[in-house]
């Protein structure tokens, strides 16, 4: 990216955002971040030493939160605020149920809508959204879903997203900032703040720390996308002109990440041979998503493809563990919230 610019990131402590941070610094960005730290945020620290990064431990359920962050960034010598990366979310149906439907829905979307206006009100550019393909849930006729699709949400957090992703359609119609929406796949690889809840991470540590999987639903279906992707998908909604993506709505990832869980569970084994893998059928009124996904417009309209694989993925996320930099990957702080099932 040429020009020098002040971006902020809601929920930059978090996975993605942590990642995210450090690329945009060591591009030469001003970052502010804005977090309540919900799992801590020991892995920011590397980047408080330079002055382009400003910090600021806020809960974006606060109207004047980023309007706070912003005086905060340029009182100590940013510019003013081109762009906002808005991560900040309860992410998953567990951590929707854990925290109840109110708590859930003043985070995902209420918080969405004070972030928005503040990003108008600023002069903000653009306003990228991260949602997920959770969105579609089920694909009844079996093809892939596309961004025209109709929704399924199965859950409490699909709800919120999809209210979150309509407020801000309807907003791009008249607002200066251009909303831009990326419905990730589901994610996987290494993060400062690493998380062990996320299906293909958690398969690997299993599988290497028991020997052992319990699958459920083997033959679902889902959509996965390594971490590094997400990151140059993000760079490159930051970089493509502002008016060809407003109110735009794309699917990040690619067709090689679809896959069965069965098919997962059998990459992983190649990996770890000795796993030893156990099926089990539910019935279970969770995120029961089953559906691959086609992400064609991305390709076609921002000339965005993945670099990295699932089996890439695998190897990373084996690395981790067998180095022993993690001492204890069970731990909860490695998580958004328990997994009532694989």
């Amino acid at each position: 990216m040429g020009e020098i610019r002040h971006i902020l990131i809601t929920g930059g402590a978090g996975y993605l955002g942590s990642v995210l941070c450090g690329t945009l610094l060591r591009q030469g960005h001003f970052v502010t971040v804005v977090d309540k730290l919900m799992h801590g945020g020991e892995h920011l620290l590397p980047y408080t030493y330079g002055n382009h990064f400003t910090f600021c431990l806020r809960d974006l359920t606060d109207p004047d939160v980023v309007h706070e962050a912003i005086d905060l960034a340029m009182s100590e010598g940013a510019p003013p605020l081109d762009s906002i990366i808005h991560l900040a979310a309860i992410v998953g149906f567990p951590a929707c149920k854990n925290v109840g439907k109110d708590i859930a829905w003043r985070t995902n979307v209420d918080a969405v809508r004070y972030v928005f206006e503040s990003a108008e009100e600023l002069g903000a550019e653009r306003f990228i959204f991260s949602s997920t393909y959770s969105v579609y849930g089920l694909a009844p006729d079996g093809k892939p879903v596309t961004e025209k699709s109709k929704l399924h949400p199965q859950s409490l957090y699909g709800e919120t997203k999809i209210a979150a992703e309509s407020y801000l359609q309807d907003r791009s119609k008249d607002a200066f900032c251009a909303p831009l929406i990326f419905r990730f796949a589901t994610i996987f690889g290494p993060s400062p703040r690493m998380r062990f809840d996320l299906i293909l991470n958690q398969f690997v540590l299993e599988a290497f720390s028991k020997g052992e999987l319990v699958i459920f639903e083997k033959n679902y279906s889902r959509s996965f996308v390594h971490i590094s992707d997400v990151i140059e998908g993000v760079l490159t909604g930051l970089e493509a002109p502002v008016e060809s993506l407003r109110g735009q709505i794309f699917n990040l990832g690619s067709e090689d990440g679809n896959y069965t869980k069965e098919e997962i569970v059998q990459l992983i084994c190649q990996k770890l041979p000795e796993t030893k893998v156990r099926y089990e059928d539910l019935s279970f009124s969770g995120d029961m998503r089953d559906i691959q996904v086609s992400f064609a417009k991305i390709r076609k309209e921002l000339k965005f493809q993945t670099k990295r694989s699932v089996e890439d993925g695998i190897v990373d996320v084996l690395k981790i563990l067998r180095s022993g930099v993690i001492r204890d990957p069970f731990s909860d702080r490695y998580r958004n919230a328990r997994l009532e099932i694989q």
